[in-house]
This record gives C-alpha cells, sequence and structure tokens, in this order.
C-alpha cells in the first residue's frame, strides 16, 4: 500500500467482465489498480511485479485457472491476500478455493460497495464470503458426520434391498438370524432411520451403499 491506496489486481479471462470489475472500482479513492490478466499465469507475473495487496481472481481461466492461481500466490507471495471473484458457488469450488489458500469468496453479483468494503477486509487479513456462500458452508457443516458401513454390513444392506428376511440373509451370509438383527439394530443407528427400507434409501443418498 502506498500514499494511502490499497493495490489492488483484477484477473478474469472475460475482458467484459474484467473491464466492468475495473470500471466498477474506479471510483473507488482506497483502491489502486495496478495491473490486469487473463490468465493465472499472467497474473502470478503482476504480483511479482506489483505486490499488490490484494488479488482479485476468477475461478475458471486457461492457463492456470484460479484454484491454481491462488495456491502459487499463497506459497509465493504470501504478503498479497487473494480474493475470488467468480459465477460459481458449488460445494466443491468453494472447497477447492478455501483449501488453496483463498481469503474470501465472492460472487459477481456483489455490489460496489460490498466489493470494495471486502477487498479491505481482505486486505486487513478479515475472511470474507459471499452471504450465500456462508450459508453453504454453514449448512455443510451442520450435515452429520458420514460413518462408513463396515463389510458385513453392507452385504445385509444389500440382501435386505434384494428383497430377502431376516432367516433369508442368514442362510446366504451364513449367519445367525439374531446376528443378522444385530447388524440391522446397528445400520439404524448409523443411518439414523428406523425401518429397513429406509435403510437402504438413505444408504443410497449418501453413497454408501451401490446397487447394479
Amino acid at each position: 500500500m502506498t500514499d494511502g491506496l490499497l493495490r489492488i489486481i483484477v484477473v478474469d479471462d472475460h475482458t467484459v467482465m474484467r473491464a466492468g470489475v475495473v470500471a466498477l472500482l474506479a471510483s473507488e479513492s482506497g483502491i489502486e489498480i495496478v495491473g490486469e490478466a487473463g490468465d493465472g499465469r499472467a497474473a502470478l507475473g503482476l504480483v511479482e511485479r506489483h505486490a499488490p495487496g490484494v488479488a482479485l481472481v476468477d475461478l475458471r481461466m486457461p492457463v492456470l485457472d484460479g484454484v491454481a492461481t491462488t495456491a502459487e500466490i499463497v506459497t509465493r507471495f504470501p504478503r498479497t491476500r487473494v480474493l475470488i471473484l467468480t459465477t460459481y458457488d458449488t460445494d466443491a469450488e468453494i472447497e477447492r478455493a478455501v483449501e488453496a489458500g483463498a481469503i474470501g469468496y465472492l460472487l459477481k453479483d456483489t455490489t460496489r460497495e460490498q466489493l470494495a468494503d471486502a477487498i479491505h477486509a481482505a486486505a486487513r487479513g478479515e475472511t470474507v464470503l459471499a452471504p450465500r456462500v456462508a450459508e453453504r458452508l454453514v449448512a455443510r457443516m451442520r450435515q452429520p458426520a458420514q460413518i462408513p458401513l463396515t463389510a458385513r454390513e453392507a452385504d445385509v444392506l444389500n440382501a435386505v434391498a434384494d428383497g430377502l428376511t431376516n432367516a433369508e440373509i442368514g442362510r446366504r451370509l451364513v449367519i445367525a438370524e439374531a446376528t443378522v438383527k444385530t447388524h440391522l439394530l446397528r445400520l439404524f443407528a448409523k443411518l439414523d432411520v428406523n425401518d429397513r427400507t429406509r435403510a437402504v434409501v438413505v444408504a443410497m443418498e449418501r453413497g454408501l451403499l451401490h446397487r447394479p
């Protein structure tokens, strides 16, 4: 930061979108845009030359995408904070960006005031998340922990899915009917269900049981 200005770069492969962001921030007296890039590799060159306080980076770009660019900046230029600005808000995209070291994640429907505030907050080292992104992360954290099934429990559940009774399951797996019941009780507890049919449905929904 020089003369009280926060130096930033804008990285986006869409020329019109990049120009729009630059125009949006042009009237912000506390921010100076010192460079623009259309791909991650070019962005790294800008960071090396200008040492900006914040790099505003899109996710999907040619040559080097936003996640790889973020990881490179965080590793090589730790004084530059990376703030993702993108249209994508899937769990996978968010997680990849955060794991790479991005300090914030904004969506392109952000207003000028919100964007400027987020840039300054990122420069101070504060985590910045778009409301919709924060909601997704909170919802994900509230999901019950995934408890894997044992091989035998999966065998029992597959037999249930085949429509077998407890006695028939015992004969197929060569175990006592009482043991089948014990496995089912454990399955119900793991899956938080009360009946056999629901156990199969929930296990498949969670990717714990695969049927042909």
